[in-house]
């Protein structure tokens, strides 16, 4: 069997916790080949994210089309578009080429408030919703994009039929960051068929949690591309994400990066 080819369309963190660099990391950590279009540059550190300059749309048009021509891709991974403009070409991309994996993360804020992509780029992300196979973000990220508030674990469902609603076949919000509930972290996977499921697992108690999200949508897209089925791709990934954190290296003096090689330790 080939070795299965997985594009990540994101944003460059220096710190390599999140971004494109994360993503590789997660790709090949699955044994899979990345490829990376990075759509935006920052500065940033395990500190917070002090400044976001997004690339010209032509670039990154230019980069998708050219990788589109070379490789035959299994999934794509999308995070931080960084402005309304590449997420226009984005769009542009995912509709000229309809592709069976593709996971949206929908970033839209970084963990400390700064905002990662305007008011136009978010309303591009939700004409994406319709183009991916799984939507990922977590509580607030699925607060913006559904417009509703969430205040406790019953608006978490609902925001995740209302993605449904707007076009994500399947949704899962992730709750590593919510406060709804205090010892468990609690995802909520909204699936095609029009149930709900809950993965739950332990609410681990570290401050190394930088780029989670990321890790989890790239596995996610990584097993895809491995051929399993999605709700085992969503299972995997997020074991992979906990091992991670578990395993985390300890580095940067603010929310440190996971460790995401921890799992070829087995």
């Amino acid at each position: 069997m080939p070795t299965p080819v997985v594009l990540t369309i994101a944003g460059f963190d220096p710190s390599s916790g999140a971004g494109v660099t994360a993503d590789l990391k997660t790709f090949a950590a699955h044994d899979c080949y990345g490829l990376a279009c990075i759509t935006s540059l920052t500065v940033q550190s395990t500190r917070g994210v002090k400044r976001v300059e997004p690339l010209p749309a032509k670039l990154v048009s230019e980069t998708l089309d050219e990788l589109r021509r070379d490789f035959e891709i299994a999934a794509v991974k999308i995070g931080m578009l960084g402005s309304g403009a590449v997420a226009k070409v984005v769009l542009r991309f995912l509709q000229k080429k309809r592709m069976e994996h593709v996971v949206l993360d929908p970033v839209i804020r970084a963990s400390s408030g700064k905002p990662l992509i305007d008011g136009a780029g978010v309303a591009v992300l939700r004409k994406m919703l319709g183009l991916a196979e799984v939507t990922t973000p977590n509580v607030a990220e699925a607060a913006a994009l559904a417009r509703v508030r969430i205040r406790n674990f019953e608006d978490v469902r609902n925001a995740a039929r209302r993605l449904h609603e707007l076009g994500s076949p399947n949704v899962v919000i992730t709750g590593g960051d919510f406060d709804g509930v205090s010892e468990e972290a609690v995802d909520v996977f909204f699936r095609e068929d029009g149930d709900y499921e809950e993965l739950r697992g332990a609410r681990i108690a570290s401050r190394n949690t930088h780029g989670t999200g990321c890790a989890f949508a790239s596995a996610i897209a990584a097993n895809l591309a491995l051929g399993k089925p999605l709700h085992e791709s969503v299972a995997t990934a997020k074991k992979y994400v906990v091992e991670a954190i578990c395993a985390a290296p300890g580095l940067g003096s603010g929310k440190g990066p996971l460790n995401h090689f921890a799992v070829l330790r087995h």
